[in-house]
């Protein structure tokens, strides 16, 4: 590990999780390509929470919506930490069965992804001296299918990111008394 937090420090950072939602909603805001092309920001809970929030917004066209799911596992061996993934949707709609407009709305999102990758670099290192939080720097990325949504593309990735927690006992935070 890059910092010599006390167990206690790590235990702290593992409350503050980074909050996926709250970064994406400020870079759709402020990225000029997002802007010049509409995208609004939606927080998302699984793909049904995606297509109604695409289905609830018929005057906007483009979306980055995030996922903040619970997904991702514990590691409890050499360097315990505990790993959750957010998935963030770039969608943008376009003429129903015009391949020329789906093809323009996959470059703008391609370009989209690139530059809020750009963003995630700076991001990544922040998280990593602030909070002892490690973006993953693999980033699953996919378009999702043409028929979720009709008249829609989107491209979809995955972050995860690594929280480094202490698993050592504290006798402070149990009792001896069940609660009944």
């Amino acid at each position: 590990m890059k910092n010599s937090k006390s167990n206690t420090a790590m235990q702290n950072d593992y409350t503050k999780q980074w909050n996926a939602s709250d970064f994406f909603r400020r870079l759709t805001e402020t990225n000029l390509l997002a802007q010049k092309h509409g995208f609004k920001f939606a927080e998302v809970s699984g793909l049904q929470g995606l297509e109604e929030a695409v289905s609830s917004m018929q005057n906007t066209r483009n979306f980055v919506c995030v996922m903040e799911n619970a997904a991702g596992y514990t590691e409890m061996d050499n360097s315990p930490h505990i790993r959750r993934v957010r998935t963030v949707f770039l969608v943008m709609r376009h003429v129903l069965g015009d391949m020329k407009d789906r093809r323009r709305c996959m470059d703008i999102i391609t370009e989209l992804h690139r530059q809020f990758c750009s963003m995630l670099i700076r991001e990544k290192t922040r998280l990593e001296d602030e909070h002892m939080q490690y973006l993953d720097s693999r980033i699953n990325l996919q378009e999702a299918s043409k028929y979720l949504i009709p008249g829609t593309v989107i491209f979809m990735f995955e972050l995860a990111v690594d929280t480094y927690v202490s698993f050592e006992y504290n006798e402070k935070e149990w009792s001896t008394q069940p609660n009944s």
